[in-house]
């Protein structure tokens, strides 16, 4: 089973439980203005543009036989700058797995376990479940927006040990304004993962005069009572990769 990720970070403290190894997935079925992650929103491979970086030499522009390059039109492995990368990998969950176990052999007892975010990992999900199988042993964490059909929701938190479940907003149409979606569907997952038994942390990014208002605030509380509740500080430095990418930051 193949799936498209576009990074892995190691040594994450931030991505559940101890020390761990984060696997970003690629493509994300919402919008949010404020995504810090926008390399993470397409499914398909990107082209990496520092601009900042660029001499203006035009050797990019020669061409070249590389059959990655061709569908850029440029090439990526002469620029002196190395301005120009490519952002996604499509990988086996196999091959995956053995590069993720190499890393987690080499920490021994302090290791954490492995991570699933985004992106979107839900919108892969059966790479996510092929590559759980790989990394059965470990504990197993999945980051999710919660905006997945019910079936490959129950799916992923049934092959994971910890989940990570963002509520960002309550009230629906300001979610669908902000995300592009309605939260219908992710509200209704949140009580699935309520009822299931599996450990789990719901996370509220606070975007200035969206998400961080005190009556949003308030109605997430109400709906997850006491539940644990982390409220992530906006990060205002996105902006630099949607330039990089070709993309406009909405913020």
């Amino acid at each position: 089973m193949k799936g498209m990720i576009f990074d892995v970070k190691e040594m994450s403290l931030h991505d559940g439980p101890g020390i761990r190894t984060t696997v970003f997935f690629k493509g994300c079925p919402l919008r949010c203005l404020w995504c810090h992650n926008p390399e993470g929103l397409s499914r398909g491979v990107e082209l990496s543009y520092n601009k900042a970086r660029c001499r203006g030499c035009g050797c990019c522009q020669a061409g070249c036989l590389h059959p990655e390059c061709a569908p850029f039109g440029k090439c990526m492995f002469v620029c002196p700058e190395n301005c120009l990368q490519t952002v996604g990998r499509e990988v086996e969950a196999s091959v995956l797995a053995r590069e993720l176990l190499t890393g987690a052999e080499l920490l021994g007892h302090t290791f954490g376990g492995f991570t699933f975010s985004g992106g979107e990992p839900l919108f892969q999900t059966e790479f996510l479940l092929a590559l759980a199988k790989e990394l059965r042993g470990y504990h197993l964490c999945v980051e999710t927006s919660g905006f997945a059909a019910r079936e490959d929701f129950l799916s992923a938190i049934e092959a994971t040990d910890y989940v990570i479940m963002d509520i960002k907003l309550i009230d629906p149409t300001l979610h669908k304004a902000y995300t592009g979606r309605e939260n219908g569907r992710i509200l209704e997952n949140y009580a699935i993962l309520r009822e299931s038994g599996k450990p789990y942390l719901i996370r509220t990014p606070l975007i200035p005069d969206m998400t961080d208002t005190e009556e949003n605030l308030a109605a997430i509380k109400e709906l997850i009572g006491d539940d644990p509740w982390e409220k992530l500080p906006y990060n205002s430095l996105a902006g630099a990769k949607y330039q990089m990418l070709g993309k406009t930051y909405q913020m």
